[in-house]
């Protein structure tokens, strides 16, 4: 496909500027006129200008702020509600293109028109802005679009958006205050040891040899913060970046991803969202008329967990070999007997796409039963140990002044 910028009139008379997507020239002019926009001027677009055309939307998309989840979410809703409303697709677009406030999102519905507008599908136009739009997001509109289901689709697609947008808004808010207190007790305690404990000390005499070991260890980590507190610091920035370097990689991610699975409480947290967005998605997938196979490729992708992603590839594997999918979703043993069981009578009955979105609600109330207890115990967890550690300090503290008292260092 070849760009070409034009110059038209339109039905009007207005004249209109813009560009299309076409073979050559003269399917170009040919798909404009079908549109009502009789060509003046059309010219070939250069690679040189394709780049700058490139580079300023990506400039607009970081300029105006970034395109988030939750853009995405409600865009999808918008698309959805016109589309239920009996609007064309591009009169759809053009729509949420010109009463969209954040100036990144217009951007991208602009260049969903201008796609649309000039030939593409919607999903062809939106696999130029893959890093916005999932594999699960583009494979959805594109069974949409080729089933005459689009409607249909797009409101599943806001479903599974809603849902995921209501977890992530849902962990970080709950996570907002044990973070808040981890990191409000590390800096107290950096504070107290490195600032405020040294002044208190400073009226004792006799030689460190006499404090009391507490205090003896929290004078040198205040002492070793103080000589080589930019070494510390220097260390823990390598370290982060080495860890979320090792964390990209296949193998570290793999690694990482397991880990979390086998921590206690985070672990089933972790399986208990997964297991609602497996069987929404699969759900919505298979409902759409996606087959089995090319569902469970895109549902890999959206659990989150390279672990299960990596059993879901095994899966994948045996029912391409003919075996049914109940069967090795139950010898994987990362998925609960309930949902093993609705998936085998679902193939039983053929009904497994409605089976798996009825039963997708009980999966996901579990799941926020699941954060709601893991975001009960983390507070309390973080609590508890900056609460002995904050103990620990105190004692450091008070001893030495305790054994002054009794007569055990002078002053």
């Amino acid at each position: 496909m070849t760009s070409f910028n034009y110059t038209a009139v339109d039905g009007t008379g207005i004249e209109v500027r813009g560009s299309v997507d076409s073979a050559d020239r003269k399917n170009a002019v040919a798909t404009l006129a079908k549109q009502s926009r009789f060509v003046i001027d059309i010219s070939e677009v250069s690679a040189s200008e394709h780049q700058v055309q490139e580079k300023t939307l990506a400039i607009n998309l970081f300029g105006g702020g970034k395109v988030s989840n939750k853009d995405i979410a409600a865009m999808t809703a918008q698309l959805g509600t016109a589309l239920s409303s009996g609007l064309p697709l591009l009169n759809a677009l053009e729509i949420l293109h010109n009463g969209h406030h954040k100036k990144s999102v217009r951007d991208v519905l602009g260049q969903l028109c201008e796609s649309v507008r000039s030939g593409s599908s919607l999903s062809q136009a939106m696999e130029k802005h893959d890093t916005i739009f999932s594999p699960l997001y583009i494979s959805m509109v594109r069974v949409g679009e080729t089933g005459g289901i689009l409607q249909q689709t797009v409101g599943q697609l806001a479903k599974l958006l809603d849902r995921d947008e209501k977890v992530r808004s849902g962990m970080k808010t709950a996570a907002a205050y044990p973070l808040f207190v981890l990191v409000l007790g590390v800096v107290s305690s950096f504070v107290v040891i490195r600032f405020i404990l040294p002044k208190m000390l400073e009226s004792i005499t006799g030689g460190v040899g006499i404090l009391p070991w507490p205090t003896k260890l929290l004078m040198g980590v205040s002492d070793f913060f103080g000589s080589y507190g930019w070494i510390v610091f220097l260390l823990v920035i390598f370290i982060t970046a080495g860890f979320l370097k090792w964390k990209k990689s296949p193998a570290g991610r793999m690694d990482w991803d397991g880990f979390k699975l086998k921590v206690p409480v985070l672990g089933s947290v972790i399986k208990s969202i997964a297991v609602g967005r497996f069987t929404r998605t699969l759900g919505a997938l298979t409902k759409s008329g996606i087959t089995i196979l090319d569902a469970l490729k895109v549902v890999r992708d959206t659990l989150g967990n390279e672990v299960l992603a990596h059993e879901i590839d095994k899966v994948s594997d045996k029912v391409c070999a003919g075996d049914s999918l109940a069967e090795p979703l139950g010898q994987s043993g990362m998925f609960p007997p309930l949902l093993v069981q609705i998936v085998s009578i679902g193939e039983h009955t053929g009904k497994l796409d409605e089976l798996l979105l009825n039963a997708a609600d009980t999966f996901d109330a579990q799941a926020d039963a699941a954060i709601n207890r893991f975001m009960a115990v983390l507070p309390a967890v973080l609590i508890l140990l900056l609460g002995l550690v904050i103990a620990f300090i105190i004692a450091g503290a008070l001893l030495p002044i305790i054994a002054m008292d009794m007569g055990g260092i002078t002053v």
